[in-house]
């Protein structure tokens, strides 16, 4: 497996609230991306709390040959001490009381990974047949694409297009989604924040990835392209490859 990782600031915020991880847990490859939210300082805290203590307690319950449904469990399980972790942060310290963060992430290895999802940040699965969203978006502006009151391109320039409905942190019990998928060799999973997703394109990002050049590369262009249209918020991405 290859992989490729990338953070930005962006050109508006003077603090980079996104975090990101991967690490080799025996035959898995374990990525997690995290944004966080609740001022300068707490949404930092949230996102890097939610990396640390989501990879080390995964690494703590992977075992090699789980099937879906194990791997899921063991997903759920860390992202619940994730949530614990932060809520006991944002208690013991003033100023704090209003943090969270979304996680997305994706334990994978030969011909299956399994993705997990808080919050918008979001998993796509890419091949040279296009790219597929993994994820769906805990969302106002999802939700009223569900309802059919805007389409998925007004929700990408929407006023409430920020408004998440979960994140880890604000609730007791988080409550994250699960999607196991099969890949094979030659297939991209991507994750990222929405830094990247509301300002380049699904056709953009597979453009990158697939036909525009060096693989080693796609990243820094896709973080480009963010840059040249603003770049308003941070930006935030892994890419992992099949091989």
């Amino acid at each position: 497996m290859r992989i490729w990782g990338i953070t930005d600031t962006g050109l508006v915020r003077t603090e980079n609230q996104d975090a990101y991880s991967t690490k080799a847990v025996g035959q898995y490859t374990v990525a997690v991306v995290c944004d966080g939210m609740g001022g300068t300082s707490g949404g930092q805290r949230a996102s890097s709390i939610a990396v640390e203590v989501y990879q080390a307690e995964v690494e703590k319950q992977l075992r090699d040959g789980m099937n879906a449904a194990q791997i899921s469990q063991a997903s759920d399980y860390c992202i619940a001490m994730a949530n614990d972790a932060i809520r006991a942060e944002a208690a013991s310290r003033a100023g704090y009381e209003r943090m969270g963060t979304t996680l997305v992430s994706a334990i994978a290895r030969d011909e299956l990974a399994v993705i997990t999802n808080i919050g918008d940040s979001r998993a796509y699965f890419i091949s040279r047949n296009g790219i597929t969203r993994i994820s769906k978006d805990h969302s106002v502006v999802e939700n009223m694409i569900d309802n059919g009151d805007i389409t998925p391109e007004e929700a990408r320039h929407h006023p409430k297009r920020n408004l998440i409905t979960r994140a880890l942190g604000p609730e007791v019990q988080a409550h994250a989604d699960t999607f196991p998928i099969e890949w094979k060799q030659g297939d991209f999973i991507l994750l990222c924040s929405d830094g990247l997703v509301n300002t380049a394109s699904d056709q953009e990002i597979l453009f990158e990835v697939i036909h525009n050049g060096e693989i080693d590369d796609c990243l820094a262009r896709l973080l480009d392209l963010s840059r040249q249209r603003g770049a308003p918020d941070n930006v935030t991405a892994i890419l992992l490859m099949n091989i």
